[in-house]
């Protein structure tokens, strides 16, 4: 979409699909510039349907689990819930050195993060677009977007939000018309959507405000660099917060 949070997808753009498959996933992605992910080093990556890009092995799960996970899975969560493909959207990914691109996405990060400029030479880049969740009888769909990228020095994802219409598939307590609930509040039901971290070991996650409760589909509006719907977050050492918190404003996160 035009003025869009999101970078450049789709097969136009060389993106690879990800098979129509509930719970699926891409094939093993060799990463051509292995990637530090909070202190490790990963040569491999899937994107899997569920709004998930893991490390080393693919994740199926479909009702999340909340951060930090016990079995020490690393992966990066844009919007962990129980999408269905089949039912409707696409997942596309690619690896990407394209001039134009990596001008855009250096010149952003620089300036979220002007105390260490940076110019990006490899970019993975994987869409979620207007992807249908499990058990779903509407037309609703969500679609956002997960950019790792580096210098080969450091590392930083980019997560963008442009349009989220549901939470939580019918197998997670969800409405089939509506995509919503499957509330936290009760404590036999699974918690709805996770965004954000894992790093694979007990001490290094980040939840972004709003995971695991309603308030997630409000993500659009949210941001930790000032640009409604965009997440920004240096990964490859997480013990140097290089953002700012969101900050309260009118019980808004902004």
């Amino acid at each position: 979409p035009t003025g869009s949070l999101l970078y450049p997808y789709g097969p136009h753009q060389g993106d690879e699909t990800n098979p129509k498959n509930d719970d699926g996933t891409s094939e093993e992605i060799a990463l051509s510039v292995p990637f530090t992910f909070y202190g490790k080093s990963y040569q491999t990556a899937f994107v899997n349907n569920n709004g998930v890009i893991s490390f080393d092995e693919p994740v199926r799960q479909y009702t999340p689990d909340p951060f930090p996970l016990a079995d020490g899975r690393p992966f990066v969560a844009p919007y962990w819930a129980d999408v269905d493909n089949v039912l409707g959207g696409d997942i596309f990914y690619r690896q990407t050195t394209n001039p134009a691109l990596l001008a855009d996405i250096s010149q952003d990060i620089t300036q979220y993060f002007p105390k260490s400029p940076f110019t990006a030479n490899w970019a993975l880049v994987a869409t979620w677009d207007q992807v249908a969740y499990y058990g779903s009888t509407s037309q609703k769909g969500n679609t956002f977007q997960a950019v790792l990228t580096s210098d080969s020095k450091t590392f930083y994802i980019i997560l963008n939000y442009w349009d989220i219409q549901w939470t939580t598939g019918a197998a997670s307590d969800g409405d089939a018309e509506t995509g919503l609930g499957g509330t936290p509040a009760h404590v036999d039901s699974p918690p709805i959507v996770q965004a954000g971290f894992n790093s694979g070991d007990d001490t290094n996650f980040y939840n972004i405000p709003g995971s695991q409760t309603d308030a997630i589909i409000n993500i659009t509006t949210t941001s930790n660099v000032k640009v409604p719907g965009r997440w920004v977050f240096r990964v490859d050492d997480f013990q140097v917060p290089a953002v700012d918190p969101p900050q309260l404003n009118n019980n808004c996160w902004l």
